[in-house]
């Protein structure tokens, strides 16, 4: 495919947005080359400013679980406009977009509704330190919870030391007040907890690993957690931001049986509109104000559009729970399909999946940390994201990106993807073989 009008504006973007982009994953900086600036989108399928049409596996990052332009959230938006666009003011459907996930959602008895998900999982580790009293926070290698100061961290050289701050900008103060531990790794969790005893408010991750793949909890760890937590007055934090009402409609949660004493959510529950939520237990969000003394606020929290789109499409799923089984099918049919072909050209592979997230990882498996998922052969994946992208398919331009499906997906759109993939492969194949 051609990409002149793309390049063309990347080239003018570059000289006034930083990278070009306004997030640096969308600079295909993982995969090289101009990315596409999109001009439209309806189902399962883009289109680009060449007019070139892909199906699309990244849905905006995960919120587009019913398809782009989805018509009953189209038209929920445009009525909501109508009557402004915000009004700094509280509105009926606020509350009922409250009430629908509270009703829905183990352990989450209160929901402050804020703009993003970093807004989200900042505010929780806030509300975690002001309800404990404690300042420390344990976070996981490979989680990605947004770009709050706290979550730039890096562990030392040593399993126990202090975090390093890993970004320009955060301080050394922070730094100290973050611990890192290994993802799926119990141990490494009891060790932080056991040299800082007394001193960690809270634990924080992401149930289903997104942001380095696609990696699931191993037996046990997440159960492992919830008695870490309760033995030692630990605030439990579930970053759902990617896994709440995709996976399940009640969340990784509900898949694991382990409920969390803070959860947050993120694009999901605006159906792609800036939002994000924190909610839990009554007691911990009681300390949020005014009702309490942890402060925070946002003029657009609430916002009447995101809430209108995300209400109308929770409600959907939650109308109709066929729709996880018929994304649990076709995500099976692509990881199956995917993994197959893979084994036919005797190319390492693992292929992990949790409901309607896909992880592809070109090495011997099992993954399931991020130092697993750092083995994955990155040249290759370049090789493959530019072959898929030349047949019309869409997918997230790093490595280290889970792919999202959406209920508008075809089975017939996955056989061609499948297909796709096969060629782009065959052709990978052939040339390293020429």
């Amino acid at each position: 495919m051609e990409y002149p009008n793309s390049t063309n504006l990347f080239e003018r973007a570059q000289k006034v947005i930083p990278g070009g982009v306004n997030s640096p994953v969308r600079a295909f900086n993982s995969v090289g080359g101009s990315p596409l600036f999109i001009t439209k989108a309806k189902g399962c399928h883009l289109w680009d400013e060449d007019g070139n049409k892909y199906i699309d596996y990244i849905g905006s990052w995960g919120p587009m679980l019913l398809g782009h332009a989805q018509p009953d959230v189209v038209k929920a938006v445009q009525e909501t406009a109508a009557n402004s666009t915000s009004f700094g003011a509280p509105t009926r459907i606020e509350v009922e977009m409250a009430e629908l996930i509270t009703s829905s959602v183990p352990g989450v008895d209160k929901i402050r509704m804020v703009n993003s998900g970093t807004e989200a999982t900042m505010s929780a580790i806030r509300v975690a330190r002001g309800y404990t009293g404690k300042e420390k926070i344990i976070k996981f290698k490979g989680n990605y919870h947004g770009h709050g100061d706290s979550f730039l961290i890096e562990a030392g050289s040593g399993a126990l030391t202090m975090g390093q701050p890993s970004s320009p900008g955060v301080t050394e103060g922070t730094a100290k007040d973050t611990l890192n531990a290994a993802y799926n790794k119990l141990d490494s969790v009891e060790k932080l907890v056991e040299a800082n005893k007394g001193n960690i408010a809270a634990i924080i991750l992401e149930p289903v690993a997104g942001n380095m793949g696609c990696i699931p909890p191993v037996e046990g760890f997440l159960t492992g957690l919830r008695e870490l937590c309760d033995e030692h007055d630990i605030v439990l934090i579930f970053d759902e931001v990617m896994t709440g009402f995709r996976v399940d409609f009640k969340g990784a949660q509900k898949i694991y049986d382990v409920t969390a004493d803070l959860v947050t959510y993120g694009k999901i529950i605006g159906a792609g509109l800036p939002v994000g939520a924190y909610g839990g237990k009554k007691e911990i969000m009681d300390y949020v104000a005014p009702t309490g003394p942890v402060y925070q606020a946002g003029t657009l929290s609430g916002n009447p559009l995101a809430m209108a789109a995300g209400y109308t499409m929770l409600k959907k799923l939650k109308e109709n729970p066929e729709i996880y089984g018929e994304l649990e099918k076709k995500a099976s049919v692509l990881a199956n399909g995917i993994a197959k072909t893979l084994e036919s050209h005797n190319i390492p592979h693992t292929v992990n999946r949790v409901g309607s997230m896909v992880g592809v990882f070109y090495c011997e498996g099992p993954v399931e940390t991020f130092d697993d998922a750092n083995k994955t052969d990155k040249e290759l994946f370049g090789k493959i994201f530019h072959g898929m992208l030349n047949r019309g398919i869409h997918l997230p331009p790093s490595p280290f990106e889970a792919f999202f499906l959406s209920n508008a997906l075809s089975i017939e759109d996955i056989t061609f993807t499948l297909t796709a993939f096969q060629e782009a492969i065959a052709e990978i194949v052939s040339n390293e073989e020429g």
